[in-house]
């Protein structure tokens, strides 16, 4: 089927327009599509551990925190590297140099012995840190405990 050109002029025809309402869905589109790719992404320092629980345990979510895990083994890890004790008091006197108000998030595996928890917290305080908080899991409101 051939194809009918037109054969007026482009200075005789209607001035030419750029369509934007497409322009402008395609950009809607793309953003939020940012949005959710963004949310999605989080950042998870610590390895899988099944924490205790707490009626008054609230999330804190900070970017600033280092996290030291204990899992059930008492092995310990600091962002998800398994870590010796002098290693783990090195990494915290550098980060402490650092960051003069460097925090620490020590997360512990309920079935871990107390003593492998406050040995880390020792270990802690001995870099010199003093800011230093606990990770735990918040109740659901229905199960009675």
């Amino acid at each position: 089927m051939p194809v009918k050109l037109n054969s007026k002029s482009l200075s005789e025809s209607a001035e030419a327009r750029i369509e934007i309402v497409p322009l402008i869905d395609i950009m809607f589109f793309l953003l939020a599509s940012f949005m959710l790719v963004s949310l999605s992404m989080t950042t998870m320092k610590s390895i899988k551990l099944d924490l205790p629980t707490a009626t008054t345990a609230a999330p804190d979510i900070k970017k600033d925190l280092v996290d030291i895990s204990v899992d059930k083994d008492a092995g310990v890890y600091l962002d998800k590297k398994p870590m010796a004790d002098n290693e783990l008091v090195t990494a915290l006197t550098t980060a402490l140099h650092a960051n003069a108000k460097l925090r620490v998030f020590i997360s512990g595996d309920k079935n871990v012995r107390f003593g492998a928890i406050m040995h880390v917290m020792d270990l802690v305080r001995s870099a010199g840190v003093e800011h230093v908080a606990f990770d735990i899991r918040p109740t659901d409101k229905g199960k009675n405990s």
